[in-house]
């Protein structure tokens, strides 16, 4: 494709639609695209912007959607339409041709105005079961995107690709081992896990995960990304154990990635994307309240690959969750299989696949 592009791309909210943006749009700079990413003000989403110093961001408030049998839903729909309102000026102020929207009740405003002045208008579902924002904002796109083949029929009557989840192009090329260990103060030559717990819920896997610790053989050591605000109570359940990291905020999960040996982890479908770009093997206890149960759907995906072990909340207990750990890492061929499993899962070209497609729209008859 020949002439640029002006290309929005809605992604706010959380990371696991922010950062696949990010992905995207690194790729259509690469192509010669100009690109903005409209985010929400949350604070998760004004820390991940500020390392891409590159790229333009534009905040919009969210809109937080209800139940929708609530009273409040009459409030959302007036809010939504003033949304709508300003993301037609930010449309036709950055001369866009294209909107992009990475999922969820934030991508709904600019995606619609993007439909109602005419331009190619695109959605992305990153997860086996999609958000019902995205089945709806669906209606309104030349075409869906897929991360995974499970959503397709959720989007009956719809232009439909299997592009994979955009990864971030850091996350493909991790640092050295050594270099990882050091910035996280651990030892490169010991068996690390990482617990991460994801933008929302993880406050009860993060207790399982630091009580566990202390029934794991002492050769083991663990990176425990707990998330800002749960920081100091998992520093105080870990108390003190060598060999236990405690970070709040992390930004630089390449190196988490690159020190890691196994991951314990929620099953967003943006975490699981990498986790298997990184090809390693993993624990995923999906959140239980997640939107229509979503993250189980992800991660009956993974461990139906054998990839992964499936375990949920209600049935997880601290030895359990340590005794399961200790099994996947002593026994070395079943490592490697989930290892490679997880690396058949992923879908390296994503992001360029999404920008192929975009431009395809423009040169087909």
């Amino acid at each position: 494709m020949s002439e640029p592009l002006n290309i929005l791309i809605a992604c706010g909210g959380t990371g696991g639609h922010l950062f696949p943006g990010i992905a995207v749009a690194e790729a259509l700079r690469v192509r010669g695209h100009r690109v903005m990413l409209l985010i929400s003000e949350k604070k998760v989403d004004a820390e991940a912007a500020a390392k891409y110093g590159h790229l333009r961001f534009e905040t919009l408030p969210a809109v937080p959607k209800p139940p929708t049998l609530s009273p409040r839903m009459l409030g959302f729909l007036w809010k939504s339409l003033g949304s709508i309102g300003r993301c037609r000026k930010v449309l036709r102020e950055f001369g866009a041709d294209v909107v992009l929207g990475m999922g969820g009740f934030t991508s709904l405003p600019p995606v619609y105005a993007g439909y109602r002045l005419g331009l190619k208008t695109f959605i992305h579902e990153s997860n086996a079961r999609p958000g019902r924002a995205n089945v709806l904002t669906g209606r309104f796109c030349n075409q869906v995107f897929l991360g995974m083949e499970a959503a397709k029929p959720f989007f009956e009557n719809r232009v439909t690709m299997i592009t994979g989840t955009p990864v971030r192009p850091e996350i493909m090329a991790l640092p050295p081992r050594e270099e990882a260990a050091k910035h996280f103060g651990l030892d490169p030559g010991k068996t690390t896990i990482l617990v991460t717990g994801g933008s929302q819920g993880a406050r009860r896997l993060n207790e399982l995960a630091a009580q566990a610790a202390a029934l794991l053989p002492p050769d083991i050591q663990v990176l425990h990304i707990a998330g800002a605000a749960d920081y100091e109570r998992v520093a105080a359940i870990a108390d003190g154990r060598p060999g236990y990291q405690v970070v709040g905020f992390c930004d630089q999960m390449p190196a988490a990635y690159a020190v890691a040996d196994l991951v314990i982890a929620r099953a967003g479908a943006s975490s699981l994307t990498e986790i298997a770009m990184v090809g390693q093997p993993s624990i995923l206890v999906p959140y239980p309240h997640a939107a229509d149960d979503h993250q189980t759907r992800n991660a009956e995906v993974f461990a139906a690959a054998g990839a992964a072990k499936l375990v949920h909340e209600r049935d997880l207990i601290a030895a359990g969750l340590a005794a399961m750990t200790t099994s996947i890492l002593s026994d070395l061929p079943t490592y490697k299989r989930m290892a490679k499993a997880a690396r058949a899962l992923a879908i390296p070209d994503a992001a360029d696949r999404v920008c192929t497609a975009i431009e395809a729209t423009f040169t087909s008859p």
